[in-house]
């Protein structure tokens, strides 16, 4: 199944979801009507006054559910973050020394690269014994890894990599926005259970004599009573929703996982140590049944309504020939010695990751394969595992510390930007003079030193290892650095292709963290609706790797016969070159699934027409796939 194909799965998901959510709500509405209509003797009543008192009891409970829904969606709007942070997280520092942290966030960056999706912020469940992880969020951009301290503590780097990829599939397969929803949902659900218990406290405790005196014509604790067997009708129906919805994904992530890191020991291994260990995947937070469908492992003990299916069974899926009494061998070695991951990654050699091989020559054509690029979209392979591996070694340490640090990062992008053209650089410094300080026009300067021989093709990774650090910057601090990095971009009076992918997609990464939303308004399009615009595509992304206005019309056409056969649209060269491309980014991000694979495949044509790739069009590629929420993996030689 590719990516593609998940995105429509992810698409009946929702209207599955709410589909249930409907029904949950009527079961719900029907309960309290009869409960209501019983504590009130209205059955007696005449049938206009029993069919008016069903009515607006149906309107507020319907309503009171709706609206518990609502305030609990809009309250988590701030991103994967707020769910790690209401269930206790600790966000990791990027320059953080701690070996166990080092580790982790080395793998989330590591896997990010090789998805091809921004780097998500990393948070440490810390009063957390139980090995268990969850990824959170509405999109990418705005995405949050969350692991246990158990996790941590007793996971060696394999193991670790294995549960990482896992969540990362939820990010790429679209799972996030659904599991998110479903925080919302299932609180409005379970709202009347909190107003029940309310009501019947009100009731059976309140008002002194005159509850006594009344005893017998109070309605309260009746309708506290109903409202309560309301909210057990809730709380099943959640668990139904939960388990609806969770263990297919919980086999997928899995075999995701396994295809990524291209091992099974791995993610096999972190669950034979939930079965092994005393604290296996459970956890403590009073607020764990809100997301216990979106994490690794199940969170409670309990068969019915399981969120995940029986972990036996994974490992079976992983390993054909497990044993399920091979978890209680494990459980007796490690009952007075459990396992320290740090431990196991010494013996085993993992210190660190390995060397995935130097980069070509600057001016080297990379050989290109057109399927294997259209088929690595949104489903990375161990090789981009292993690529993203050698991003990373290739970049000197005191560089990447800088990229991860909130003060630091904004330097760099500065420094990636500056020209080699002595009249541009000093037009560029002046402008960071007048927008910062004569200081970060000296650190822009001395970015340039520590950046001098990277490899182009290692531009853009950096980048986009610099972009979290920036969203830890208040919104008018975000907004003036953007302001600046495309002032810098235009300071020669042109867009390199290279200063387009940078300055959109960090605007684009922003901007979604921001406001939980593309840059643009998202309608629906087809193929003939974009025909101008992927002419326009195609035609910049043509001319961007091919020399000549000849060659450069052959591969255009190769990539419009693919997307649109038999129709006739001359080349024209875009007006403002590269820019020409920021009017078709709202048409084209709202084609179909499936028109999108399309489009992929036509742009993979028109880079592969001569066989080879250059550095500008693997940035380009890499943008137009991340402005089309297509993520694309690290290109392999």
């Amino acid at each position: 199944m590719d990516f593609f194909e998940r995105q429509r799965q992810v698409k009946r998901m929702s209207f599955r979801l709410i589909l249930l959510y409907v029904l949950a709500v009527l079961a719900i509405v029907i309960v309290v009507d009869l409960a209501v209509a019983f504590a009130l003797g209205a059955f007696e009543a005449p049938a206009a006054e029993l069919a008016w008192l069903m009515f607006w009891t149906s309107v507020l409970t319907g309503g009171s559910i709706l609206l518990a829904s609502l305030f609990r969606t809009i309250g988590l709007r701030a991103g994967g973050g707020k769910v790690a942070r209401d269930l206790g997280g600790v966000l990791v520092p990027e320059d953080t020394t701690d070996l166990r942290l080092r580790r982790l966030r080395n793998v989330v960056e590591e896997v990010a690269l090789a998805s091809g999706v921004p780097v998500p912020e990393v948070y440490v469940l810390e009063d957390e014994q139980g090995i268990n992880a969850f990824a959170a969020g509405w999109s990418p951009a705005d995405a949050a890894i969350a692991v246990t301290r158990g996790a941590l503590d007793r996971l060696n780097r394999d193991e670790l990599q294995g549960v990482i990829a896992h969540e990362f599939s939820h990010v790429l397969n679209g799972d996030m926005r659904i599991n998110i929803r479903l925080i919302g949902l299932l609180f409005g659900i379970l709202f009347l259970a909190i107003v029940g218990r309310t009501f019947l406290y009100a009731g059976a405790f309140g008002g002194g004599r005159d509850r006594r005196d009344n005893q017998g014509s109070n309605p309260l604790p009746l309708i506290g009573i109903a409202l309560i067997v309301a909210g057990s009708v809730g709380v099943f129906a959640g668990r139904l929703i939960q388990a609806s919805v969770s263990r297919q994904r919980e086999y997928l992530a899995d075999a995701s996982a396994v295809q990524f890191t291209r091992q099974t020991s791995g993610l096999a291994g972190a669950l034979k140590k939930i079965g092994g260990l005393e604290t296996g995947s459970r956890l403590t937070s009073p607020k764990i049944d809100e997301v216990g469908h979106m994490l690794f492992g199940e969170a409670r003990l309990r068969s019915l309504f399981a969120t995940h299916p029986p972990l036996a069974d994974r490992i079976r899926a992983l390993e054909p020939g497990f044993d399920p009494a091979e978890l209680t061998a494990l459980a007796a070695r490690w009952r007075d010695a459990p396992p320290s991951g740090l431990a196991e990654d010494a013996a085993m050699g993992l210190a660190g990751p390995e060397h995935g091989g130097a980069l070509p020559h600057h001016e080297t054509r990379l050989p290109v394969n057109p399927g294997a690029v259209a088929a690595s979209v949104g489903t990375p392979q161990q090789p981009a595992y292993r690529r993203a591996e050698s991003i990373l070694e290739q970049f000197p340490p005191e560089v990447l510390a800088r990229a991860r640090r909130g003060d630091t990062a904004p330097v760099l992008l500065f420094g990636l930007l500056l020209s080699e053209q002595p009249e541009v650089r000093d037009s560029q410094l002046a402008v960071l003079r007048e927008r910062h300080g004569d200081a970060a026009a000296a650190d822009a300067l001395a970015a340039v030193g520590w950046l001098e021989g990277l490899h182009p093709l290692l531009r853009l990774p950096l980048a986009q290892l610099c972009f979290p650090a920036l969203r830890s910057h208040p919104l008018a601090r975000r907004q003036d650095l953007l302001g600046t990095i495309d002032a810098l971009a235009r300071a020669d009076g042109r867009i390199s292709v290279f200063e387009y992918a940078l300055t959109r997609l960090l605007h684009r990464d922003l901007y979604e963290a921001t406001y939980d939303s593309q840059p643009w308004p998202t309608r629906s399009q087809s193929l003939a609706s974009c025909r101008n615009a992927i002419a326009s595509l195609l035609a910049v992304l043509a001319r961007a790797g091919h020399p000549d206005e000849a060659s450069a019309d052959r591969a255009y056409q190769v990539g419009l016969a693919r997307i649109l056969p038999g129709q006739q649209i001359p080349m024209t060269a875009p007006q403002h070159g590269v820019l020409a491309l920021d009017g078709a980014w709202p048409l084209l991000d709202g084609l179909a699934p499936k028109d999108k694979s399309l489009l992929i495949q036509a742009v993979v044509a028109v880079i592969a027409e001569d066989g080879t790739m250059t550095v500008p069009e693997q940035e380009l590629t890499r943008t137009i796939c991340g402005m089309l929420h297509c993520p694309l993996p690290p290109l392999t030689t």
